[in-house]
């Protein structure tokens, strides 16, 4: 069982609502390789913050912790319950917590580091940030590009390492309301199966064909949208379909590696209430969710 299922569940017995939380289905023309809710489950359920921008437009999580108190004040305006469903780390945190005030992207910058890092890999951008900001350095994987090259950026644009500017002035405050926060956790070698299978999925599902649709209609490789993982390994095999196997070897380890920094990420979060997920017993973790919401008092 996954996120869309267990909401899928929940929402059989209460009137909720989902609000997305996943830095990458905010992007239309990206169904397949970002797993979004197939049409049909979104009949049966609600979705928000889905196909909010185009993959060329600039999303980031001070416009999400917007987008999604909006879209909670409209749910709950209605008399129903917002359920926050997605693995974005830093969205989440935005919208429950706030951020500290940040400079804007300096694409410029940016390109100029994505190009360095395609040149000599993400590690050496890494080893150049640990002598920068080594605080923020020990945060990040050596291959977690996206967040290597803005940690750079913020230095060369302001001169000052990002971890001195974090906890400053917040330019958002985060949304007050009673929550609970729920994550699924399974056995490691279960869930990198299921990874391994899913990427079989999305290809029998035609993400090979999505990846050359978005590269014919003009979004090119450099976007930060067409670098989200099974986008960046396929674009060589749509140029060249000997290198697919290549491409999906690729894609399978680096799901796995993301699946295990999202691990490190919320498992920093003591509020968050852990729930095993046993593929064999789905309905096991529904209850206990269930249980969960009704000892918390929520959805009344």
């Amino acid at each position: 069982m996954g996120k869309t299922a267990l909401a899928l569940a929940l929402a059989r017995d209460w009137p909720i609502e989902v609000v997305s939380v996943d830095s990458r289905q905010v992007y239309r023309r990206m169904d397949i390789g970002t797993a979004k809710p197939t049409p049909a489950e979104r009949r049966r359920l609600p979705h928000h913050l889905l196909d909010v921008v185009e993959p060329d437009e600039p999303y980031d999580a001070a416009r999400f912790a917007r987008d999604a108190a909006a879209a909670i004040a409209d749910i709950r305006a209605r008399g129903r319950w917002p359920l926050l469903v997605g693995g974005t780390g830093l969205y989440l945190r935005a919208l429950l917590d706030g951020l500290s005030s940040l400079p804007p992207a300096d694409l410029a910058v940016r390109r100029r580091l994505r190009a360095e890092a395609a040149a000599t890999g993400a590690e050496a951008l890494h080893r150049r940030l640990a002598a920068v900001d080594p605080a923020t350095a020990a945060r990040l994987h050596p291959r977690d590009l996206v967040r290597i090259v803005r940690a750079l950026e913020i230095a060369e644009v302001t001169g000052e390492p990002p971890s001195a500017l974090r906890g400053r002035r917040r330019v958002t405050a985060g949304v007050r309301f009673a929550r609970l926060t729920v994550g699924l956790t399974m056995a490691r070698d279960r869930l990198y199966a299921r990874l391994d299978a899913r990427v079989g999925r999305m290809l029998a599902e035609g993400l090979l064909e999505e990846v050359e649709a978005l590269l014919a209609a003009g979004f090119g490789p450099e976007l930060p949208a067409m670098q989200t993982i099974g986008y960046r390994h396929l674009i060589p095999a749509v140029r060249d379909r000997s290198r697919l196997p290549e491409a999906v070897r690729a894609m399978q380890r680096d799901t796995r590696r993301y699946a295990k920094r999202q691990w490190t990420w919320f498992l920093r979060d003591p509020r968050i209430r852990w729930v095993a997920v046993d593929p064999e017993q789905p309905d096991r973790a529904v209850a206990t969710v269930k249980k969960s919401i009704e000892a918390a008092g929520l959805f009344r």
